[in-house]
């Protein structure tokens, strides 16, 4: 049994971390507990690197977050709140592709754009994007959409321009491309009035998506490795 102990900095050099980050999972309750030696140094069994690799694999589908309450809530036995916190991603990652289908049928919609003005004011406009007046005001700071001043008010006034690039930010918003991604996009559609300069971006959303998808294939995988683990089931009958 002794030559299956492994000291900390063992396992966060098997893993390319630093021994630090090891002791910080387990005090998470990312990995499970660990037994320590009668000089107070911790020791780790083959099921903590076991949790190790899981909650590795599970990262880049599921998010840190998520990947540490998923390892926590398996630590605990809690094993049907991990399976519902796995559905919440998948879900996610569905809704995602339905935004994605949406950007691509929005891009495919957009036509020319009106030439009389509109007269949306920033409250409406937030409300029908879901998001608050104050993010509209940030995507103002980074030229996103550039609304108009009425003269005798000063309020933001929104032409149909503004609003269609407000709406195609929303959207790549919850695509997940960060305001400087977006900024050369929208330039773009606004001095080629179409979707040519935005084909190769949606490739790479596809792409993504489907990288998450095959990497929470990955950590389905480790986890279940995890759950059956032999190692598992021998400490659980210790602690009884």
């Amino acid at each position: 049994m002794r030559r299956n102990l492994q000291r900390p900095v063992d396992l966060a050099r098997r893993h390319g971390l630093s021994t630090q980050a090891v002791r910080n999972y387990e005090a998470a309750g990312i990995l499970p507990y660990a037994v320590r030696t009668a000089s107070g140094y911790r020791t780790y069994t083959p099921l903590h690197a076991e949790a190790l690799r899981a909650f590795l694999a599970l990262v880049p589908g599921h998010g840190h977050r998520t990947a540490a309450s998923i390892m926590q809530a398996v630590n605990r036995d809690a094993t049907e709140e991990a399976l519902r916190l796995i559905d919440e991603s998948h879900a996610q990652l569905l809704e995602d592709r339905h935004t994605l289908r949406a950007v691509e049928a929005a891009l495919r919609d957009l036509g020319p754009v009106p030439q009389e003005r509109g007269d949306t004011f920033v409250g409406p406009l937030a409300g029908r994007l879901g998001v608050r007046p104050a993010t509209l005001r940030k995507w103002e700071r980074a030229g996103l959409v550039r609304p108009r001043r009425d003269p005798q008010t000063g309020y933001r006034v929104y032409g149909a321009a503004d609003i269609r690039d407000a709406l195609l930010v929303h959207q790549l918003r919850r695509g997940g491309y960060l305001l400087e991604q977006i900024a050369p996009l929208i330039a773009q559609v606004r001095s080629a009035g179409g979707v040519a300069p935005l084909e190769s971006m949606l490739r790479d959303w596809h792409a993504r998506l489907s990288a998450r998808g095959r990497a929470m294939l990955a950590g389905a995988a480790a986890l279940e490795a995890y759950l059956g683990s032999e190692h598992r089931a021998e400490r659980g009958q210790s602690m009884r």
